[in-house]
């Protein structure tokens, strides 16, 4: 079968098994019990760096391995310098993708939004605890969710966003800052090219407003970018995803959602799948193809 540059074995067997984000989508999504999404995403993500590809991951777990340039430990009450303004300002995005982060994560109306817009392009506010102090409305409804702990989120001068980054958020105990971290970098990052983006676990970096706001700006498709999904829990919001899935060791109920999600029809072609095996499953305009096979050495370690 005829490959890109870009598809990686996913699956050994006497016909090795290829993801090839070209022709399958550029979004895989990975499903298994227990550390096997982990250590898949590890895989995928050494082969990639192989091919010259930076790498980009988001770690609710803090076990996926590899080296990278930089490091964020999300940890509560750490001084990061995440905040959305700071991050515009550092030229990581427009000042209305800014303000849009602190309208989804503060649920500001319209009219508030728009006059925060106004106030950052004057130069009046350069962060969100700036904004919390203007004691305009737009003050008032941020100061209802707005806690300590975002307070030090925002402190101190935006990291350097450059190479291969890995986000831990498994010091974290607070879902919320998962969330406003994974959408304050996630825009960051949302144009980045030539670039591997791993998501683990998916579920739980959308389980928030502003997760599930996130998860759209790294998984539409976008040329020369790939992104890997891999969770423990098969939600709708995760397999409605666009892209092929990579389904591995898990309940037989769970393999039978994710068949059943994916258009595969009842009979053979639904193996259940072992602790070392797995299918891919791959969708066109004409088909559905299931292909299967055992996990490759760099997984099962």
């Amino acid at each position: 079968m005829r490959h890109s540059r870009i598809a990686v074995k996913v699956l050994d067997g006497e016909e090795p098994v290829f993801y090839d984000p070209v022709y399958h989508g550029r979004t895989l999504k990975v499903f298994g019990m227990d550390d096997y999404p982990v250590r898949f995403l590890s895989y995928v993500i050494g082969e990639y760096r192989k091919l010259g590809y930076s790498a980009v991951v988001f770690d609710t777990t803090g076990e996926v391995e590899g080296d990278f340039d930089e490091v964020i430990e999300v940890r509560d009450g750490a001084n990061l310098g995440l905040d959305p303004i700071k991050l515009y300002k550092a030229g990581y995005f427009d000042p209305y993708t800014a303000v849009t982060i602190v309208q989804t994560l503060y649920g500001l109306d319209r009219a508030l939004t728009d006059r925060l817009y106004v106030d950052v392009l004057l130069g009046k506010i350069s962060s969100v605890p700036e904004a919390v102090k203007r004691n305009e409305k737009y003050s008032e409804v941020i100061l209802e969710s707005y806690t300590p702990l975002d307070e030090a989120l925002y402190s101190d001068e935006p990291p350097k966003l450059e190479g291969s980054v890995r986000v831990n958020l498994g010091e974290t105990r607070s879902i919320t800052l998962v969330g406003i971290a994974f959408l304050t970098l996630a825009a960051a990052f949302e144009k980045r090219r030539e670039t591997v983006v791993g998501l683990v676990d998916g579920a739980v970096l959308g389980y928030t407003t502003a997760g599930s706001a996130a998860m759209p700006l790294l998984t539409r498709p976008l040329k020369h970018r790939v992104t890997v999904v891999a969770s423990q829990y098969a939600l709708d919001s995760l397999l409605n995803i666009a892209g092929p899935t990579l389904l591995l060791y898990h309940d037989p109920d769970v393999q039978s959602l994710v068949y059943e999600t994916s258009g595969v029809p009842p009979g053979p072609t639904r193996k259940f799948v072992g602790k070392k095996a797995g299918t891919l499953i791959t969708r066109s305009p004409e088909s559905v193809d299931v292909l299967h096979g055992e996990l490759p050495e760099g997984v099962l370690r």
